[in-house]
């Protein structure tokens, strides 16, 4: 089959590999679509692989075209997206459904095999069956919803409170349309760009703030007359938007951490205090796994989709490149700035 193989730093190739073997638990999936994650841009244009060469790619989503003897809930034809985390089921924490905190873990498309390539081996149990109606380059987006999904259960979401989004990327898309599922009263949502407010409007958040305006922090402040936001999910990772989540949130109310940030962290004593003063819950999110795995996150996903109550656009997608210019799609996160929306890769 032919596949991207990243070789080194920068050198990634479209080339010719050996097709994936099932085993008598796996299925065969023919790759549709592929979405270039946050995680692989560091792995391709820096030195974040874990070894060489390697195949990338996490968020995809494919038919069934061959499944393992033992496999009886799939079939040949089945339409599914792959959840890429590879537990081993035998620690303390995959014993008790953390499954993102296994001590012993593998991971599609970074620690195995993954899908920029035209077939990939697959788990049975990783693979989650989505409907007819849902095109292939959306069902690129499950991973990231889960992964929002994931957010809300961290804080033990309930309806009713005013909720801030920090970010509008595809991760803060989705975490605003799961707040407004379970009942937001009021979602705001911030962000540096325009053309992502835009959307985050589109998508449902009542207010949103460019925090390059001008007292910005007055206008965040006014939407609750000073008292704070109930839920406040950062999902930048940037030093500034966690330190913001300090300032926003009400007394008493979560903070939840899904983005991850890449540079040092110091806050100064007065904002440290603030989680003493506040008594608020703070919380990191990691992934988007509970028990029975793959979990509710993936199941949830799959259904909202397929009745519409969880939208989408193709405003999300920047661009798709075939398979064969996958080393082109990475040239653009060079200038990420210029960089609006999912790349997606089809093979």
């Amino acid at each position: 089959m032919k596949a991207a193989v990243l070789h080194a730093k920068g050198d990634i190739r479209y080339e010719e590999v050996e097709d994936p073997k099932i085993t008598e638990d796996e299925v065969l999936v023919k790759v549709r679509a592929s979405g270039i994650c946050g995680s692989d841009i560091p792995r391709v244009l820096g030195d974040a692989a874990h070894f060489y060469p390697i195949i990338l790619g996490h968020e995809f989503s494919g038919e069934i075209v061959e499944v393992g003897k033992n496999v009886k809930n799939l079939k040949i034809g089945d339409r599914v997206v792959g959840a890429p985390l590879l537990p081993c089921f035998k620690c303390s924490d995959c014993q008790k459904g953390w499954y993102s905190q296994c001590k012993n873990y593998s991971f599609i498309g970074s620690r195995r095999q993954g899908s920029f390539a035209e077939y990939i081996a697959i788990p049975a149990r990783n693979a989650i069956k989505f409907d007819e109606s849902i095109p292939f380059e959306q069902a690129v987006f499950f991973e990231p919803s889960t992964v929002a999904l994931h957010g809300l259960r961290c804080v033990d979401f309930k309806g009713g409170e005013d909720v801030l989004v920090l970010g509008a990327g595809t991760i803060g898309i989705f975490t605003l349309q799961w707040a407004r599922i379970m009942g937001a009263r009021c979602i705001c949502v911030v962000d540096i760009k325009d053309e992502r407010l835009k959307l985050a409007k589109e998508f449902g958040a009542d207010f949103v703030v460019n925090a390059t305006e001008e007292k910005f922090t007055e206008k965040i402040s006014e939407l609750t007359k000073g008292r704070g936001f109930g839920y406040v999910f950062e999902t930048a990772g940037s030093t500034e938007t966690i330190k913001f989540s300090f300032e926003f949130v009400s007394n008493k109310g979560c903070v939840c951490l899904i983005g991850t940030p890449t540079k040092d962290i110091a806050f100064s004593p007065h904002l440290f205090e603030k989680i003493n003063r506040k008594e608020f819950h703070l919380t990191g999110s990691w992934m988007s796994y509970s028990a029975p795995f793959p979990g509710i996150e993936w199941e949830l996903t799959s259904q909202y989709f397929s009745d519409k109550r969880l939208k989408f656009s193709n405003k999300l997608i920047y661009k798709t490149f075939h398979l064969k210019d996958i080393k082109e799609a990475f040239e653009l996160f060079k200038s990420p700035e210029n960089v609006k929306g999912k790349v997606i890769i089809l093979s």
